[in-house]
């Protein structure tokens, strides 16, 4: 029962806690009401889908039949319902007294004030202002907590100018009730967003609280902000009998230009008839889409859904999907954000949008476009314009040079004809992809130009938005210039790197910005953009940290039991799900009576704790709880009702249920559960406690762990990746297993995107070790909570812990075994952020090991002491470490002697470099011994060593003696690369080498076997190279070849011997070449038999070729010959016959490789093979028989009038030829003056006597028998006596060449592909007289007749 009676001072004190409580009540309540409006806005506005408390479970059946049987009880017991109604007179009877109490105390309230110490306080806001978010024609309120003695004046003011209400009347109104500070903005309209600021001042100071405010403008006001069904509104309600409710809606997404991607909704429909879906319609940025190239819409199978089969910046935007249903529409939006895809050349620009086209004529149209965003990119300097027909692939481009504006009229094109075009941007780096085509184009209108780039935006405003977006405003330009849109651009605070947050220019002042880091800090930045190019960027907004905007927490939930003694309760519950962005500060609980409708407070001030301990309770009754969150926003929503609890004192032996069940460390197949011990411990203390656990949705418990454990914390392995589990645990004492706990909240075992774990280390200064965690998400008011065997650490000499943004660092002040152990840590305000880090002893002791190396450092060296042997025999020792301060000093010891810098030695340092190093100008056998240095830099240490004794120093002295030779031979000139040799691609075999230090005297000279070689082209020594072409290289260009470089300075020689290995060397590289370039086996036919012929660059038969037959290596002989040129390599089947069928191949052997080709000489080929030897064995036979002219006529005869001219000839044929003569093509016929003779069989003569000017001709002779002929041609001049003898035009000899019976023999080919067979050529004609074109060449020169003497 109550207290009825308190003393004055308790009175006092209840009095000013009753006080109190009226006003965090009237608070509480007046901010419920008041902010709920606001919340839903809110949470609309955001795309945040509203909060849903959860459902709790039903009574359990204990409870249910103990309330059961208290109900039958007094339905069938009149005397204890009567005393029931006699308790709640006594009840109301005791409210009243205390009523009485309470104004007795409000009475005495102004004594009471006066007897309070006033201390002297600063103005100080125990509650800021937060921003605000909200519709335009919605009242905006903002609320702030100011303490302060005396008490503070607030004044407001917008963007710094102060806010009076007279100014605008029923705009504004201030208000002032028990502290609280208010501004209610009535109907507000886009011009009231701004910064709004509350400014407390009292004689001892003055404090400032700011807040932004946001008024978000609905369709048909301008402006559209970027909220979510914000599309054209339809004129009319569509007639459908259909219920349609959006079930799995799509989100905001994100995709990349080339991808495909659908947006989808799923969707319940009642009725759900098969041949008639529901009508729905999707936007995008207010307009109504229609089915294209681009994208395909479908609905079905209770699924609507919009794909993308080939994604384009064009694509991004806000998209609506609308369904007509029975009471109106549904629908639903999302922002849909395209990235650039990647650029054919690194860091060129994106690729242009929007491309349309006006103004179409005859042979014109104008295109225009919207430029790229570009952050990282260098700047555009201009743009491509390409055109294409219809029905074509073939693009064009229109324009030579880029353009640097956003339109280009494009002329020259064909009347009638359809066009699409497309445009790509340039910058410094290369050129971007192109954009995607415009539509075909027929007619349109010339655009007006507009004059320049537009001013840069105003003033940007961030506020939260949701914990992975923010929502971000700004003025227009001043000077918009035909504007299409904004760009917005952001950065992590510190990184300096901007990157887009949209890729198709926006054409509103307000954006959202999504896929942002929680617990970053970003600010951001906007560009405006026309046909003209991008504007200046705007001023940086304030830094904004990522996080949900501040609202009042969702409701507790999870009520449950812990004890009861019959005259109190102990409860318990569960934190709420959502903070609201702020820390929670109390907790308000109500209680009543089962079956009750009132509800009253459980005390006048709030729990801090989520454990309260309800006193004053009727032993026997049932009561129900109730608990409200509050934090900076307010108080939050109250949770539902516990199930009844009846106030019977527990007396059970064992212990009561554990409480406050919670996950940490959650991975895909483990997670930490955690628990509170029970507060009823039973009859005895507890011993331990069993962990029971099932998949959600199924009633079969399985205990975790075999052996009770004996701490509140289990370690639970084993579960399925993506499974839902809910948990339960059993304490446990000496008289057995208590009541086990509620049950956990599910838990899905799946690790959190981007967690991290905890990281070992030591600091590299200091030589700290600790332990450092990075969370994958914090809020503004995350806490990083350090425990060692999950127990917290609070304050502790061992450890020292320090928190920043998202990371935390447990330090150790000196570590030793003490502090071996579990270490874990977890982030408050997420969603389980935690992990944890056993250090184990060898961990500590490798960490010691490098803390003891930082503490007591050494100078790292990156290499040990060595040497290197320098020019002019100069022998440097050095070391090198990997840092060294301007501070460092050293020294050089060799044999246990200090060196120091004096003749002949030198020693020096770089800091930059970190190298040490010493000299010895001139080392001798004297220098033979141990070298070490010695490193000092501040407190680090060093030391190496180098022994250089028996054969490492004989290596040493030698190379420096070498060196010091080498540096007296380049005084002069000298060869700086010796005579090797290289094999040209033709073949040809140079000998190289390179000179220096020569001048214009300098000589060069070639020598082989100590005898000069004198080339076409004298060496040049000033070229700084010379070389000796060996072409056709063979056995005989074998020896030793020199080549001598002298001037007035010196000589130096170089000697190649050119036998042996060498020979071999040079022989394999020619091979190299010559048989990668080898032809395929060629078949050639000759008199003699088959020829296969092998084509290449080079051949020598040096060369390691072998030729095979059938798999088996074919030797030269009389019957398989083997030979070649400098051209080819064969090989002849002399008289073939059968036995030679098969397939032959070559290879050519490079030292290395094996260049191998081959011939299949089988079947038809072999068959005509040996028809065409045949023939040509008979042609050759033929050729060789046949008549023809040996020698001894003239090309040209000239002769004087009246004399005797006589043309004799040597003629061959067996058997036998005929001889005629003939003058211009007509026989010649012996007579007095025309004498025809033909001896022997072997000479044939024309005499002409007394020769006139009408003998002047063309004379004939032709030869011929059965086997062929042919024609020889003489001209004859003659001139009158008197004159002068004309000037003969003589012509070369050339071989008589007269139609051929049969194929000549072949003579080597000249090329490397000849034809497999000769050509046949036409028999001979048999008329006496031949043809104009069957002109015979000229005998060879040494066997002309001479001019016949005159007679």
């Amino acid at each position: 029962m109550p207290t009825r009676a308190v003393t004055y001072y308790r009175q006092k004190q209840k009095k000013h806690q009753s006080s109190k409580h009226v006003v965090e009540h009237s608070y509480r309540c007046s901010s419920c009401q008041s902010v709920i409006k606001e919340q839903v806005l809110a949470t609309e506005a955001m795309e945040e889908q509203a909060y849903t408390v959860p459902t709790f479970r039903e009574r359990a059946p204990e409870g249910m039949e103990e309330y059961q049987r208290v109900a039958t009880n007094f339905e069938r017991n009149l005397v204890q319902i009567q005393q029931e109604l006699h308790r709640m007179k006594v009840v109301t009877h005791e409210q009243v007294e205390n009523i009485e109490i309470t104004k007795e105390v409000r009475a005495m309230m102004p004594n009471w004030k006066e007897v309070l110490p006033e201390v002297p306080r600063a103005p100080d806001f125990l509650v800021s202002l937060r921003a605000h978010t909200v519709w335009e024609k919605t009242p905006v309120k903002l609320f702030c907590t100011v303490s302060g003695k005396p008490v503070p004046i607030v004044k407001w003011y917008r963007n710094d100018v102060a806010v009076d209400p007279l100014s605008v009347p029923g705009k504004y109104k201030i208000e002032n009730k028990y502290g609280v500070h208010s501004l209610i903005i009535s109907r507000c309209t886009v011009h009231d967003s701004g910064v709004y600021s509350a400014v407390a001042t009292n004689p001892y100071g003055k404090a400032i609280s700011k807040a932004a405010v946001c008024i978000r403008r609905a369709h048909g006001g301008g402006e559209l902000a970027y909220l979510p069904g914000l599309v054209p509104l339809l004129s009319g309600i569509h007639p459908s009998k259909l219920d349609v409710t959006l079930v799995n809606k799509f989100g905001v997404t994100f995709g990349r230009e080339g991808e495909s991607l659908s947006l989808m909704c799923t969707m319940v429909v009642v009725p759900d008839l098969p041949n008639l879906p529901p009508e729905v319609m999707w936007y995008r940025d207010d307009t109504l889409l229609t089915p294209s190239r681009w994208f395909e819409m479908s609905i079905g199978g209770g699924i609507a859904k919009l794909k993308f089969l080939h994604l384009n910046k064009d694509d991004e935007g806000l998209y609506t999907i609308r369904i007509w249903t029975k009471d109106g529409t549904t629908e639903h939006s999302a922002y849909l954000f395209v990235k650039d895809a990647p650029p054919a050349v690194a860091g060129a620009p994106g690729a242009p949008m929007d491309v349309i086209v006006t103004d179409v004529n005859a042979d014109y149209a104008l295109v225009s476009w919207k430029p790229p965003n570009t952050t990282h990119e260098a700047a555009i300097t201009g743009y491509f314009v390409d055109r294409r027909k219809s029905g074509t692939k073939d693009w064009v481009q229109c324009n030579t040079s880029p353009v640097n504006v956003c339109k280009l009229p494009v002329h020259g094109l064909t009347e009638g004809e359809s066009y699409h075009f497309r445009v790509r941007a340039v910058n410094k780096a290369g050129i971007s992809l192109a954009s995607r085509m415009s539509t075909g184009v027929t007619t349109g209108e010339v655009e007006s130009d507009v004059q320049g780039v537009p001013s840069a935006p105003g003033r940007v405003i961030a506020s939260r938005n949701t914990k992975t977006s923010a929502f971000v405003q700004w003025e227009p330009p001043k000077h918009l210039n035909n504007l299409v849109g904004y760009y917005v651009d952001a950065s992590v605070v510190g990184s300096k790197v901007w990157f887009p947050c949209n890729h198709r220019p926006y054409k509103h002042t307000r954006f959202v910005v999504h896929d942002l880091v929680p617990g970053d800090t970003y600010v951001f930045r906007v560009q405006a953009v026309n046909a003209y190019g991008l504007s200046e960027e705007s001023q940086e907004s304030d830094s904004l940290f990522i996080d949900a905007a501040l609202t009042t927490p969702s409701a507790p939930y999870g009520i449950c039991l812990v004890n009861c003694d019959g005259s109190s309760m102990t409860l318990a519950w569960k934190r709420p799900k959502h903070t609201g962005g702020s820390r929670i500060t109390s907790y308000y609980l109500d209680k009543r009576e089962a079956g009750a409708v009132l509800w009253n407070e459980v005390s006048s001030s709030p729990a801090t704790q989520r454990i309260y301990k309800v006193e004053n309770l009727t032993s026997g009754l049932f009561y129900e709880f109730k608990v409200q969150a509050a934090n900076l926003a307010g108080v939050g929503m109250p949770s539902d009702s516990s199930k009844p609890f009846a106030c019977e004192a527990w007396t059970m032996a064992e212990p009561g249920p554990a409480y406050d069940l919670s996950f940490w460390e959650v991975r895909d197949t483990s997670l930490l559960i955690q628990w509170k011990a029970p507060v009823y411990s039973g009859e005895s203390h507890v011993t331990g406690y069993y962990v029971d656990m099932a998949k959600k949705g199924s009633a079969d418990f399985v205990t975790v762990n075999a052996e009770p454990v004996g701490h509140c914390y289990l370690r639970v392995t084993g579960l399925e990746t993506g499974e839902t589990y809910v948990f339960k645990v059993r304490a446990l004492n000496a008289k057995g297993v208590g009541k086990a706990s509620e049950l956990s909240d599910p838990v899905c075992a799946k690790a959190l995107a981007g967690t991290k774990e905890i990281v070992c280390g030591v600091d590299e200064e200091t030589g700290d070790i600790f332990l450092n965690f990075e969370a994958c998400e914090a809020s503004e008011n995350s806490k990083f909570t350090w425990s060692k065997s999950y127990k917290e650490i609070a304050e502790s000499t061992r450890v020292s812990v320090t928190s920043s943004g998202r990371h935390s660092k447990l330090t150790f002040i000196n570590a030793e075994k003490e502090d071996l152990g579990t270490y874990s840590v977890a982030v408050s305000d997420t969603d389980g952020v935690s992990s944890s880090y056993t250090l184990n002893e060898d961990e500590l002791k490798k960490m010691r090991e490098l803390s003891y190396n930082i503490r007591h450092p050494i100078v790292p060296l990156k290499t040990e002491l060595n040497y290197e042997i320098l020019e002019k025999g100069i022998v440097r020792f050095w070391v090198q470490a990997k840092k060294l301060s301007s501070a460092a000093s050293y020294r050089f010891i060799f044999n246990d002697k200090a060196i120091s810098s004096a003749e002949g030695y030198k020693t020096s340092h770089d800091v930059s470099t970190g190298i040490i190093q010493m000299t010895i100008e001139h080392f001798t056998r004297a220098n033979e011994g141990t070298y070490t240095v010695q490193i000092h830099d501040g407190k680090a240490k060093s030391q190496s060593s180098l022994v250089l004794v028996g054969d490492a120093f004989k290596v040493a002295l030698k190379e420096a003696e070498f060196q010091r030779r080498e540096h007296i031979r380049k005084q002069g000139p000298h060869f700086s690369e010796y005579l090797t040799f290289h094999v040209t691609d033709d073949c040809t075999v140079m000998l190289v080498s390179k000179v220096a230090n020569v001048k214009k005297e300098t000589t060069f000279a070639w020598f082989k076997e100590d005898e000069e070689i004198t080339l076409d082209v004298k060496p040049n020594p000033m070229s700084g190279s010379c070389a000796l072409p060996i072409p056709m290289f063979s056995r005989k260009d074998q020896g030793t070849y020199k080549a001598v470089l002298a001037d007035n300075r010196g000589k130096d020689t170089s000697v190649y011997e050119i036998s042996g290995k060498v020979f071999e060397d040079i022989i394999n590289a020619i091979a190299s070449v010559a048989g990668s370039s080898a032809s395929d086996l060629v078949l050639q036919c000759t008199p003699e038999g088959i020829r296969l012929q092998c084509y290449m660059k080079y051949y020598t038969e040096e060369m390691k070729t072998s030729w095979y037959h059938r798999g088996s290596k074919i030797s030269s002989s009389e019957k398989m010959r083997i030979g070649g040129t400098s051209e080819m390599a064969w090989m002849q089947i002399c008289d073939p016959s059968d036995k030679e069928k098969g397939q032959y191949s070559i290879e050519i052997h490079d030292g290395k490789t094996s260049h191998s080709r081959t011939f299949d000489l089988s079947g038809q080929a072999y068959t005509e093979a040996y028809a065409e030897f045949q023939r040509l064995k008979a042609a050759a036979f033929a050729e060789k028989n046949r008549g023809r002219v040996v020698g001894g006529l003239p090309d040209v005869a000239t002769i004087m009038e009246k004399k005797s001219l006589s043309l004799t000839c040597t003629v061959w044929g067996d058997p036998n030829p005929e001889v005629t003569w003939f003058k211009n093509e007509q026989e010649v016929v012996s007579d007095d003056r025309y004498k025809v003779n033909f001896e022997g069989g072997r000479f044939a003569s024309l005499t002409i006597n007394s020769v006139t000017m009408e003998d002047s001709g063309k004379y004939s002779i032709n030869v011929r028998n059965k086997y062929g002929g042919e024609f020889v041609e003489i001209t004859v001049s003659v001139y009158r006596q008197g004159d002068e003898p004309p000037e003969p035009k003589l012509g070369q000899m050339s071989k008589p060449a007269t139609p051929k019976p049969a194929t000549p023999v072949p003579q080597p080919a000249k090329t490397p592909t000849p034809q497999a067979k000769s050509p046949t050529p036409a028999p001979a004609s048999k008329s006496p007289t031949p043809p104009r074109s069957m002109r015979s060449p000229t005998p060879p020169r040494s066997l002309r007749s001479p001019t016949p003497t005159k007679k």
